[in-house]
């Protein structure tokens, strides 16, 4: 009888370890479960905000030149340089501002508030609400970015980064589609945007943004996570800055981001970001701009940029699909073979585009001819694969963020969006003085530099796991 009890003893503490097993392994699922439902959401909020803000920026220069006349032809670059020149120095104090604000959720929230602001003075443009609203949005922008960057990065772990910005990204850059087909298809082939197709343009513009804003409502922060090592928080790290921060000052969060920058594989990385500072201000308002002012297009030039819009957001879905989603096994080999790729694709596109776009359209309406006869079904083509070549580069530089700089999130987003945010106001600026083959070789110049430096931190770092991996053997 003794020995009976003993075994029901034992089979009794067996059930009750089982049962705390399937336990904790319901509450992780349910955890995994909710993290990548706010990664939906933050997808789709962000698909519906740029919904309306891509197309603004990339219509804005030609629409304002319909409204003020032909003196104002490169009035839209200001703008938007203003703008990223603005998103760059307010990074800085992104992260004390997240943390003031209580969380990268509300931050979001009130960040998106200021692009549907940008959007609504379209309505009526004056040149006073214009420059104010494009440094309003540039502090905003701050804000959303790094915030989004953070929310991104704690709704994930180092196996489920590179799908989960993958995914991110796919959701996001889908917001080039809705918004400019609207475009394409309400302007109809007209050459002048008068007041009220704008007026319509902007309203409905200003009620999609609204919309994406209605999602973060939705999102779920904190999540509250099994307790595990990659959940502790890391002593010195950017989340601990920011928690100690929150009723102080933006000093610490900002010297963790100064400290960060010392590092060598930061310094590295901040040419491939450079890069894509200087790529985005090409592909997000100048190329558009070159399609809208080349004569030879015909009547639908000014829509077409709507068009191409489109093209550039299948391209970037194709791209997050292809290098993130479905991230485990494209890279297999590594990140860098990706960004490689995405160099090689733009290098291709920028010949094409000297040799179809006349060289002083990105300045003027123009109707001189190219080294080719103007073709708009290249002209959209082009957009597609600088779209695509995009989403090489950014889904890497995400995921490479996300997984290297994971303790120090916050800065580490801060400083990308820093360099990226002050090199593409420095190509608007240039973009209103150079002719295009002048562009064109900045962009080749500064891709090649990017390309390499991402292959150095990328190399270090995989060689460094590898030895880890050999010591735990």
């Amino acid at each position: 009888m003794p020995q009976a009890t003993g075994d029901e003893d034992a089979t009794d503490i067996t059930g009750v370890k089982e049962e705390r097993e399937v336990a904790v392994v319901q509450h992780t699922s349910r955890w995994s479960d909710l993290k990548y439902r706010n990664v939906i959401l933050l997808g789709l909020s962000f698909m519906g905000l740029f919904s309306a803000f891509q197309t603004c920026g990339l219509v804005q220069t030609i629409v304002l030149q319909n409204y003020f006349g032909q003196d104002a032809s490169t009035l839209g670059y200001v703008s938007l340089g203003i703008l990223y020149a603005t998103l760059g120095c307010a990074n800085w104090f992104s992260p004390f501002l997240i943390s003031l604000i209580g969380g990268p959720k509300i931050a979001m929230i009130l960040g998106g508030i200021t692009y549907s602001l940008f959007i609504a003075i379209f309505l009526r443009p004056y040149y006073a609400t214009l420059y104010a609203g494009s440094v309003l949005v540039g502090v905003g922008a701050a804000v959303l970015w790094t915030a989004q960057g953070v929310f991104l990065t704690i709704n994930s772990d180092k196996h489920t980064m590179a799908r989960n910005s993958g995914l991110f990204w796919a959701l996001f850059q889908s917001s080039y589609v809705p918004g400019n087909l609207f475009f394409f298809f309400y302007l109809n082939g007209e050459t002048k945007i008068e007041d009220h197709t704008r007026t319509v343009l902007y309203t409905v513009l200003l009620a999609v943004s609204v919309m994406g804003i209605a999602v973060m409502f939705f999102f779920k922060h904190p999540v509250v996570a099994p307790v595990s090592e990659e959940t502790l928080p890391v002593a010195g790290s950017s989340t601990e800055v920011q928690v100690k921060s929150a009723r102080g000052n933006p000093f610490p969060a900002m010297v963790a981001a100064f400290r960060l920058w010392k590092g060598r594989d930061m310094v590295l990385l901040s040419f491939t970001f450079a890069y894509t500072g200087f790529a985005q201000t090409f592909f997000g308002g100048v190329y558009g701009t070159c399609l809208g002012y080349t004569a030879q297009f015909g009547e639908m030039r000014k829509s077409v940029v709507g068009l191409s819009g489109v093209a550039i957001g299948l391209g970037e879905i194709l791209g997050g699909l292809a290098f993130g989603i479905l991230g485990k096994k494209t890279i297999r080999h590594g990140r860098d073979p990706i960004v490689l790729f995405g160099y090689f694709l733009h290098l291709c596109t920028y010949f094409l585009i000297y040799l179809n776009i006349p060289e002083d359209a990105p300045l003027r309406e123009t109707d001189a001819s190219s080294y080719l006869t103007p073709s708009l079904y290249l002209g959209v083509f082009c957009y597609f694969l600088l779209g695509l070549g995009d989403a090489s580069f950014n889904t890497q530089v995400y995921s490479l963020l996300g997984s290297v700089f994971r303790n120090d999130s916050a800065s580490a987003f801060a400083l990308f969006k820093f360099v990226q945010s002050f090199c593409a106001a420095g190509g608007y600026y240039y973009s209103a003085y150079l002719i295009l083959p002048f562009q064109l070789i900045i962009l080749v110049i500064c891709g090649f530099f990017g390309t390499f430096a991402f292959f150095f931190v990328e190399w270090k770092h995989a060689f460094d796991d590898t030895v880890v991996k050999r010591a735990s053997l």
